[in-house]
């Protein structure tokens, strides 16, 4: 018996190496379902994380920025020597500048000058100009995606990519997020869970897996302190102010954007992860799984096990992991930075050995 498994692993390693891809733009995707084993094992759920680390980009948003691209082109609103502009807390813009220098335009991103160093230097790297400007509420007019729409209003062949409220970015989770989950996970799956910034992976995901499963796999959203969208389900519809911060980076949000819209009526519920557990879990994962996952992916997994939690022993659950943390380092294993925020009583003794920055 195992050297039939043997052989028919071997097999598809060969399958796997002989495919070729079209560039930056198709090897975004098929990234791997990874079992969590000593979580799965602690539950007694099978809980799955969705790699999303593994696109070439680095990150989830590799796959809006690509739909989003994509969408513009079909409907001719980016023609060759175009600018693409954002405003982006930093992955989207990352997976757009990657996208843009593949497809031959010019990128721009405004982003919060709150977000980590490692990100910007990043962007820049990748050739896109960077403004980093205050944050700032949404309402503001000196929020970052408003600047960001401003500055693409002047220019010719110049689109601005709307990330939050650009339905693309939902399509492009619709058309292969989901279905890459649900084939991985062999049609069996009680719930889905992640966290939200622009809304496009829970929304796109979310639909697709209540369609297939006939709305049996149960889809909820996983909120930061400081984001109100836990309470907007929760309470039925009401919009709070928003109050409170978090680690995290790219999710939480004070108004239910476009691409969240359409789906937020469809969720099975929703739930709030303190910092606390997300950064215990942050380095749980290294520890147990050798993962080395960024704060935001943390979060989606502490949710996902609440979730199986919910639903009972045996149920099968899914996230996304966004993210690694290389992008994070210089906060998220800083001695200081950890302090600063009032975190160090929340890693255990046993997994404080990783905290090696000074």
């Amino acid at each position: 018996m195992l050297r039939v498994r043997r052989a028919a692993f071997a097999r598809h390693l060969v399958r796997s190496l002989s495919t070729t891809v079209d560039g930056f733009p198709g090897a975004v995707g098929n990234t791997p379902l990874i079992y969590l084993k000593k979580l799965s094992e602690k539950t007694g759920s099978t809980i799955l994380g969705k790699a999303e680390f593994q696109n070439p980009g680095g990150s989830v948003k590799d796959r809006a920025a690509l739909g989003i691209v994509l969408d513009a082109e079909a409907k001719d609103l980016l023609r060759p020597g175009g600018t693409v502009v954002e405003g982006t807390a930093g992955n989207t813009g990352i997976g757009l500048a990657h996208v843009c220098r593949a497809r031959g335009y010019k990128c721009v991103i405004f982003m919060p000058n709150t977000q980590s160093q490692e990100k910007i230097d990043l962007l820049r790297m990748l050739g896109a100009e960077v403004y980093p400007v205050p944050a700032v509420a949404y309402e503001n007019p000196e929020n970052y995606n408003h600047q960001a729409k401003r500055f693409a209003e002047w220019k010719e062949n110049t689109i601005w990519t709307d990330q939050f409220d650009n339905t693309a970015n939902t399509e492009a989770h619709y058309r292969t997020t989901g279905p890459e989950i649900w084939e991985q996970a062999g049609g069996e799956l009680d719930g889905f869970i992640c966290a939200t910034g622009t809304g496009g992976t829970l929304a796109g995901v979310g639909r697709f897996l209540k369609e297939k499963s006939g709305g049996k796999t149960q889809v909820w959203l996983a909120d930061p302190p400081g984001s109100v969208l836990t309470s907007y389900v929760t309470s039925g519809g009401k919009l709070i102010e928003r109050s409170g911060s978090s680690i995290t980076e790219g999710i939480g949000q004070g108004r239910i954007t476009n691409n969240l819209g359409t789906f937020v009526n469809d969720l099975s519920g929703a739930l709030t992860v303190p910092d606390e557990k997300s950064i215990e879990m942050l380095y749980d994962l290294l520890d147990t799984e050798g993962l080395y996952l960024g704060a935001s992916s943390a979060l989606n997994v502490v949710a996902a096990v609440e979730l199986a939690n919910k639903l009972g022993k045996g149920s099968r659950v899914a996230t996304i992991l966004c993210d690694g943390a290389y992008r994070y380092q210089s906060r998220l294993f800083s001695k200081k930075w950890i302090q600063s925020k009032g975190l160090e009583d929340a890693i255990p003794l046993h997994l404080r050995k990783y905290v090696v920055l000074d």
